[in-house]
């Protein structure tokens, strides 16, 4: 009777034990949003524009959400993650801000049918790191393309930062779509000028 008492309360803490050591902090997800163009669509007419990729660093290459702490040292945030892969999402926010920038009928979505004089837009970011001291970095370049061969019209890099209200993974997802947003300003201008 005493031994079955025993085993009983046992398997009580047991279950307790389990049951508390089983509760972990909630996933929060985020995603990327467009920014509304400063200024009105360009009036001149322009040969078609594709963007038809947009390359990110391995290292942002995950679900979580990452922060630099040091020149040579990231942080993994396991409770915070992007709401789809990162590079999924620039690029179809990239997409977004240039439609609302670049003279209308200029622009092909990614993925879409294009007309056979359509140049290519491929984006290269270098780097996009959060970092503990509450701002948000993005370096990246841009080549467009043109014709058959597919031989370069330019290539252009820009560096830019962004203030974060907090640390969080909101804010750090709203100081990077407003990151994208300039590049788009960036890319727009230039393709602009070509």
């Amino acid at each position: 009777m005493r031994s079955a008492a025993i085993k009983t309360g046992a398997a009580l803490i047991a279950v307790l034990m389990v049951t508390g050591c089983g509760h972990s902090p909630p996933v929060r997800y985020v995603t990327l949003s467009a920014e509304p163009a400063a200024a009105p669509h360009a009036s001149t007419r322009l040969q078609p524009v594709q963007l038809t990729a947009v390359h990110i660093p391995s290292e942002l290459d995950r679900p979580e959400l990452v922060t630099q702490t040091s020149p040579n040292q990231l942080a993994i945030h396991e409770n915070d993650r992007w709401g789809a892969p990162l590079g999924q999402m620039m690029r179809r926010t990239l997409a977004q801000d240039l439609l609302t920038r670049l003279p209308a009928g200029c622009f092909v979505l990614p993925d879409a049918p294009a007309p056979p004089d359509t140049r290519k837009l491929v984006v290269t970011v270098l780097d996009a790191q959060a970092s503990a001291g509450g701002t948000f970095a993005l370096q990246a370049s841009w080549t467009l393309l043109s014709g058959p061969s597919s031989h370069t019209v330019m290539t252009q890099q820009v560096s830019l930062t962004s203030g974060m209200a907090s640390g969080d993974a909101a804010a750090q997802a709203a100081a990077l779509s407003h990151l994208l947003g300039q590049l788009a300003d960036r890319i727009s201008a230039s393709i602009v000028a070509r």
